[in-house]
Protein backbone atom coordinates (compact mmCIF):
# COMPACT_ATOMS: atom_id res chain seq x y z
CA UNK A 1 0.00 0.00 0.00
CA UNK A 2 0.97 3.78 -0.60
CA UNK A 3 2.46 5.99 2.07
CA UNK A 4 0.78 9.27 1.14
CA UNK A 5 -2.78 10.19 -0.70
CA UNK A 6 -2.64 13.44 -2.88
CA UNK A 7 -6.47 14.83 -3.11
CA UNK A 8 -7.76 16.96 -5.64
CA UNK A 9 -10.88 18.84 -5.22
CA UNK A 10 -12.24 19.98 -8.56
CA UNK A 11 -15.30 21.94 -9.77
CA UNK A 12 -15.18 22.82 -13.85
CA UNK A 13 -11.30 23.28 -13.79
CA UNK A 14 -10.88 20.56 -16.16
CA UNK A 15 -8.41 22.81 -18.30
CA UNK A 16 -6.41 22.55 -15.36
CA UNK A 17 -6.22 19.34 -14.08
CA UNK A 18 -3.57 18.21 -16.83
CA UNK A 19 -0.93 20.85 -15.44
CA UNK A 20 -1.24 19.70 -12.08
CA UNK A 21 -1.69 15.72 -13.62
CA UNK A 22 1.75 16.19 -15.55
CA UNK A 23 3.14 17.27 -12.01
CA UNK A 24 2.18 14.69 -10.22
CA UNK A 25 3.88 11.87 -13.41
CA UNK A 26 7.06 13.45 -13.10
CA UNK A 27 7.51 12.88 -8.88
CA UNK A 28 10.83 11.78 -8.36
CA UNK A 29 8.93 9.31 -5.70
CA UNK A 30 5.70 7.67 -6.89
CA UNK A 31 5.13 6.28 -3.25
CA UNK A 32 1.38 7.91 -3.76
CA UNK A 33 -2.24 8.06 -5.06
CA UNK A 34 -3.58 10.40 -6.30
CA UNK A 35 -7.77 10.54 -5.65
CA UNK A 36 -9.81 12.96 -8.00
CA UNK A 37 -13.00 14.38 -5.94
CA UNK A 38 -14.89 15.77 -9.14
CA UNK A 39 -17.58 17.83 -6.61
CA UNK A 40 -20.51 18.16 -8.81
CA UNK A 41 -18.57 19.32 -12.25
CA UNK A 42 -20.54 20.40 -15.27
CA UNK A 43 -17.98 20.49 -17.98
CA UNK A 44 -15.41 17.64 -19.54
CA UNK A 45 -14.20 16.45 -16.27
CA UNK A 46 -14.95 13.18 -16.91
CA UNK A 47 -13.15 12.88 -19.78
CA UNK A 48 -10.21 14.31 -18.87
CA UNK A 49 -9.75 12.12 -15.66
CA UNK A 50 -10.10 8.85 -18.53
CA UNK A 51 -7.36 9.98 -20.46
CA UNK A 52 -5.65 9.97 -17.32
CA UNK A 53 -6.59 6.34 -15.98
CA UNK A 54 -6.15 5.18 -19.86
CA UNK A 55 -2.67 5.92 -19.46
CA UNK A 56 -1.99 3.78 -16.30
CA UNK A 57 0.98 5.78 -15.26
CA UNK A 58 -0.13 6.74 -11.79
CA UNK A 59 -2.59 5.29 -9.06
CA UNK A 60 -5.82 6.95 -9.44
CA UNK A 61 -9.14 7.00 -7.22
CA UNK A 62 -11.86 8.83 -8.86
CA UNK A 63 -14.58 9.75 -7.06
CA UNK A 64 -17.63 11.72 -8.04
CA UNK A 65 -20.34 13.52 -5.80
CA UNK A 66 -22.94 16.01 -6.11
CA UNK A 67 -21.63 19.58 -5.48
CA UNK A 68 -21.27 19.97 -1.58
CA UNK A 69 -18.02 22.20 -1.88
CA UNK A 70 -14.68 22.28 -0.86
CA UNK A 71 -15.40 21.25 2.63
CA UNK A 72 -17.50 18.34 1.68
CA UNK A 73 -14.52 17.07 -1.25
CA UNK A 74 -12.33 17.14 2.14
CA UNK A 75 -15.23 14.91 4.23
CA UNK A 76 -14.99 12.79 1.34
CA UNK A 77 -11.37 12.59 1.27
CA UNK A 78 -10.71 11.41 4.78
CA UNK A 79 -13.56 9.31 4.17
CA UNK A 80 -11.95 7.21 1.33
CA UNK A 81 -8.28 7.27 2.36
CA UNK A 82 -6.42 4.35 2.77
CA UNK A 83 -3.02 5.68 3.31
CA UNK A 84 -1.27 6.77 6.04
CA UNK A 85 -0.80 10.37 5.36
CA UNK A 86 -2.48 12.68 3.16
CA UNK A 87 -2.22 16.12 2.06
CA UNK A 88 -4.60 18.33 -0.65
CA UNK A 89 -3.57 19.88 -3.76
CA UNK A 90 -6.28 22.14 -5.35
CA UNK A 91 -6.73 21.94 -9.26
CA UNK A 92 -5.23 24.98 -10.14
CA UNK A 93 -1.72 24.40 -7.98
CA UNK A 94 1.44 22.04 -9.09
CA UNK A 95 3.67 19.86 -7.35
CA UNK A 96 7.69 20.43 -7.71
CA UNK A 97 8.79 17.52 -8.91
CA UNK A 98 10.77 16.36 -5.32
CA UNK A 99 7.81 17.25 -3.86
CA UNK A 100 6.97 13.40 -2.49
CA UNK A 101 10.20 13.00 -2.10
CA UNK A 102 10.41 15.44 0.69
CA UNK A 103 7.33 14.48 2.75
CA UNK A 104 8.42 10.94 3.17
CA UNK A 105 11.70 11.81 3.93
CA UNK A 106 11.16 13.69 6.55
CA UNK A 107 7.91 11.97 7.68
CA UNK A 108 10.41 8.73 7.65
CA UNK A 109 13.24 11.26 9.86
CA UNK A 110 10.72 11.36 12.54
CA UNK A 111 11.04 7.55 13.57
CA UNK A 112 9.26 6.67 16.75
CA UNK A 113 8.38 10.51 17.29
CA UNK A 114 5.68 9.97 14.14
CA UNK A 115 2.77 9.36 17.05
CA UNK A 116 3.62 12.31 18.74
CA UNK A 117 2.44 14.65 15.37
CA UNK A 118 -1.03 15.06 13.22
CA UNK A 119 1.28 15.64 10.58
CA UNK A 120 3.61 17.81 8.80
CA UNK A 121 3.54 21.49 7.26
CA UNK A 122 5.47 22.78 4.93
CA UNK A 123 6.08 26.05 2.56
CA UNK A 124 4.02 27.04 -0.21
CA UNK A 125 5.48 29.23 -3.54
CA UNK A 126 4.05 30.92 -5.99
CA UNK A 127 4.75 29.61 -9.81
CA UNK A 128 7.98 31.54 -10.14
CA UNK A 129 9.69 30.61 -6.91
CA UNK A 130 8.46 33.31 -4.32
CA UNK A 131 8.19 31.81 -1.04
CA UNK A 132 4.26 32.43 0.59
CA UNK A 133 4.84 34.24 4.20
CA UNK A 134 7.18 33.60 6.35
CA UNK A 135 9.41 30.18 6.84
CA UNK A 136 9.35 28.10 9.78
CA UNK A 137 11.62 28.57 12.92
CA UNK A 138 11.07 25.71 15.28
CA UNK A 139 11.44 21.76 14.21
CA UNK A 140 7.24 21.48 15.56
CA UNK A 141 4.67 23.95 16.16
CA UNK A 142 0.89 24.47 15.47
CA UNK A 143 -1.43 25.99 13.22
CA UNK A 144 -2.11 28.82 15.91
CA UNK A 145 1.08 29.43 17.43
CA UNK A 146 2.65 29.74 14.07
CA UNK A 147 -0.18 32.66 13.24
CA UNK A 148 0.24 34.48 16.61
CA UNK A 149 3.71 34.43 16.61
CA UNK A 150 4.58 36.53 13.63
CA UNK A 151 4.24 33.48 11.43
CA UNK A 152 2.28 34.40 8.02
CA UNK A 153 1.27 32.85 4.83
CA UNK A 154 -0.58 29.89 3.08
CA UNK A 155 1.59 26.61 4.10
CA UNK A 156 1.06 23.25 3.03
CA UNK A 157 -0.75 20.64 5.78
CA UNK A 158 0.03 16.95 5.62
CA UNK A 159 -1.67 15.02 8.08
CA UNK A 160 -2.06 11.49 9.71
CA UNK A 161 -5.34 10.06 8.21
CA UNK A 162 -5.94 8.42 11.42
CA UNK A 163 -6.13 11.99 13.27
CA UNK A 164 -8.12 13.57 10.76
CA UNK A 165 -10.82 11.08 11.27
CA UNK A 166 -10.37 11.63 15.12
CA UNK A 167 -12.71 14.39 14.73
CA UNK A 168 -15.88 15.42 13.44
CA UNK A 169 -17.02 16.08 9.82
CA UNK A 170 -17.15 19.54 8.53
CA UNK A 171 -20.79 20.43 8.96
CA UNK A 172 -22.69 20.95 5.82
CA UNK A 173 -25.26 23.56 5.47
CA UNK A 174 -27.83 24.31 3.23
CA UNK A 175 -27.93 26.13 0.53
CA UNK A 176 -23.72 27.30 1.93
CA UNK A 177 -21.00 25.69 0.04
CA UNK A 178 -18.04 26.67 2.35
CA UNK A 179 -16.94 25.88 5.95
CA UNK A 180 -13.19 26.97 6.88
CA UNK A 181 -10.77 23.89 6.36
CA UNK A 182 -8.95 25.23 9.83
CA UNK A 183 -12.17 24.15 11.64
CA UNK A 184 -10.34 20.24 11.95
CA UNK A 185 -6.86 21.86 11.78
CA UNK A 186 -7.85 23.68 15.13
CA UNK A 187 -8.97 20.41 16.85
CA UNK A 188 -5.97 18.63 15.70
CA UNK A 189 -3.84 21.39 17.07
CA UNK A 190 -5.26 21.36 20.62
CA UNK A 191 -3.82 17.45 20.76
CA UNK A 192 -0.67 17.32 18.75
CA UNK A 193 2.21 19.21 17.26
CA UNK A 194 3.09 19.47 13.59
CA UNK A 195 6.31 18.43 12.37
CA UNK A 196 7.81 21.68 10.70
CA UNK A 197 9.47 21.25 6.84
CA UNK A 198 11.39 24.28 5.55
CA UNK A 199 11.02 22.83 2.11
CA UNK A 200 8.64 24.00 -0.88
CA UNK A 201 6.29 21.02 -1.65
CA UNK A 202 3.42 23.24 -3.32
CA UNK A 203 3.05 25.77 -6.23
CA UNK A 204 0.16 27.93 -6.00
CA UNK A 205 -1.61 29.44 -8.86
CA UNK A 206 -4.46 31.75 -7.33
CA UNK A 207 -7.38 32.08 -9.97
CA UNK A 208 -9.12 35.24 -9.82
CA UNK A 209 -12.50 33.24 -9.21
CA UNK A 210 -11.08 31.26 -6.07
CA UNK A 211 -12.17 31.63 -2.60
CA UNK A 212 -8.75 33.41 -1.86
CA UNK A 213 -9.45 36.17 -3.99
CA UNK A 214 -13.27 36.19 -3.32
CA UNK A 215 -13.20 35.87 0.33
CA UNK A 216 -15.63 38.88 1.19
CA UNK A 217 -18.13 36.94 -1.57
CA UNK A 218 -17.66 33.65 0.50
CA UNK A 219 -18.61 35.46 3.95
CA UNK A 220 -22.13 37.34 2.02
CA UNK A 221 -22.90 33.90 0.35
CA UNK A 222 -22.43 31.36 3.34
CA UNK A 223 -23.34 32.79 6.64
CA UNK A 224 -24.01 29.94 8.65
CA UNK A 225 -20.22 28.10 7.91
CA UNK A 226 -18.74 31.11 8.64
CA UNK A 227 -20.53 31.69 11.80
CA UNK A 228 -19.75 28.44 12.93
CA UNK A 229 -16.00 28.17 12.48
CA UNK A 230 -15.76 31.79 14.42
CA UNK A 231 -17.45 30.04 17.26
CA UNK A 232 -15.32 26.99 17.56
CA UNK A 233 -12.83 29.77 17.28
CA UNK A 234 -14.03 30.86 20.41
CA UNK A 235 -14.62 27.66 22.92
CA UNK A 236 -10.59 26.72 21.76
CA UNK A 237 -8.22 30.50 21.11
CA UNK A 238 -6.03 31.24 23.53
CA UNK A 239 -5.91 34.64 22.70
CA UNK A 240 -8.25 37.16 23.64
CA UNK A 241 -7.50 39.62 20.80
CA UNK A 242 -8.35 36.73 18.79
CA UNK A 243 -11.28 35.46 20.41
CA UNK A 244 -12.70 39.16 20.22
CA UNK A 245 -12.23 39.07 16.54
CA UNK A 246 -13.70 35.79 15.79
CA UNK A 247 -16.78 37.41 18.08
CA UNK A 248 -16.84 40.30 15.67
CA UNK A 249 -16.85 37.76 12.63
CA UNK A 250 -19.46 35.69 14.50
CA UNK A 251 -21.80 38.96 14.86
CA UNK A 252 -21.68 39.69 11.28
CA UNK A 253 -22.25 36.46 9.88
CA UNK A 254 -25.17 35.97 12.57
CA UNK A 255 -26.58 39.24 11.84
CA UNK A 256 -26.08 37.91 7.92
CA UNK A 257 -28.14 34.78 8.52
CA UNK A 258 -30.66 36.49 10.96
CA UNK A 259 -29.84 34.37 13.60
CA UNK A 260 -31.37 35.86 16.35
CA UNK A 261 -30.05 33.77 19.30
CA UNK A 262 -26.53 34.08 18.77
CA UNK A 263 -25.92 35.86 21.71
CA UNK A 264 -27.54 32.38 23.84
CA UNK A 265 -25.57 30.33 21.29
CA UNK A 266 -22.07 32.14 21.89
CA UNK A 267 -19.60 30.33 24.22
CA UNK A 268 -18.39 33.86 25.18
CA UNK A 269 -21.09 35.68 25.94
CA UNK A 270 -19.54 38.69 27.00
CA UNK A 271 -17.08 39.40 24.50
CA UNK A 272 -20.26 38.60 21.77
CA UNK A 273 -22.08 41.17 23.37
CA UNK A 274 -18.72 43.79 23.77
CA UNK A 275 -18.25 43.12 20.00
CA UNK A 276 -21.72 43.73 18.63
CA UNK A 277 -20.44 47.71 17.56
CA UNK A 278 -17.76 45.94 15.24
CA UNK A 279 -19.69 42.72 14.17
CA UNK A 280 -22.41 45.49 12.78
CA UNK A 281 -19.60 47.66 10.98
CA UNK A 282 -18.36 44.26 9.44
CA UNK A 283 -21.74 42.79 8.31
CA UNK A 284 -22.53 46.42 6.15
CA UNK A 285 -18.96 46.02 4.86
CA UNK A 286 -19.34 42.79 3.59
CA UNK A 287 -22.42 44.00 2.11
CA UNK A 288 -20.73 46.57 0.80
CA UNK A 289 -17.76 44.41 -0.78
CA UNK A 290 -19.80 42.11 -2.37
CA UNK A 291 -22.05 44.64 -4.07
CA UNK A 292 -18.84 45.85 -5.45
CA UNK A 293 -17.31 43.08 -6.67
CA UNK A 294 -20.45 42.23 -8.56
CA UNK A 295 -21.91 39.40 -7.43
CA UNK A 296 -21.08 35.64 -6.70
CA UNK A 297 -18.48 33.07 -7.99
CA UNK A 298 -19.88 29.87 -5.78
CA UNK A 299 -17.52 27.15 -6.10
Amino acid sequence: MKTLTIFTPTFNRASLLPRLYDSLKAQTNQNFVWMIINDGSSDNTDEVVKSFLEENILEIEYIKQKNQGMHGAHNTAYKNCKTELNTCIDDDDLAPKNAVELILDKWNSLGENQQKYSGIVALDAYFDGELIGSQFTTESTTLESFYLNGGSGDKKLIYRTEVMNQYPEYPIFEGEKYVGLGYKYLLADQDYQLATLNEVVCLVDYQPEGSSNNMWRQYYKNPKGFAFIRKEQMKICKSKKRILKDAAHYVAHSLKSKNGNFITESPRKFLTILAIPFGLVLYLYTLYQNKKQGGLYQR
